[in-house]
């Protein structure tokens, strides 16, 4: 039995006067229940052909601006130690230690901070995640 097939065109023509109806309206499903029989299917497949059209993909990652190795409020406590270290280290020509050189201290001896003693484990925080 050949399967019968709702036209993508004909299927987007129906979505304009049913979006904005609320989902449980009357005058949703009398639409629905019209179109379904015109094409001779069933409601549910209508349903489901409506649910499987194809929305455009984000460009993005749904975490992006979220760091993923370590939590954000752990981060801002290691940016402020950075950019601290920063401005101490910086000598009278204005010439101070780079991002990763100060990583890099912070990982092999860590530092005392107000928060306590503050040790990222190795390879933890990057030069990239910081800046």
């Amino acid at each position: 039995m050949p399967q019968k097939r709702i036209p993508e065109e004909r299927l987007f023509e129906l979505i304009n006067p049913i979006e904005p109806l609320p989902f449980r309206s009357s005058e949703r499903k009398k639409t629905i229940i019209e179109f379904a029989d015109l094409y001779g299917v069933s409601i549910n497949t209508v349903y489901r052909r409506l649910r499987e059209r194809k929305k455009p993909k984000s460009l993005r990652r749904s975490d992006y601006g979220n760091p993923r190795s370590i939590e954000k409020k752990d981060l801002k406590k290691y940016c402020e130690v950075i950019a601290a270290i920063k401005i101490k280290s910086s000598n009278r020509k204005g010439h101070r230690l780079s991002t990763a050189e100060i990583i890099r201290i912070l990982e092999i001896h860590g530092v005392d901070t107000p928060y306590g003693y503050l040790k990222p484990p190795k390879g933890m925080i990057k030069k990239s995640t910081i800046i």
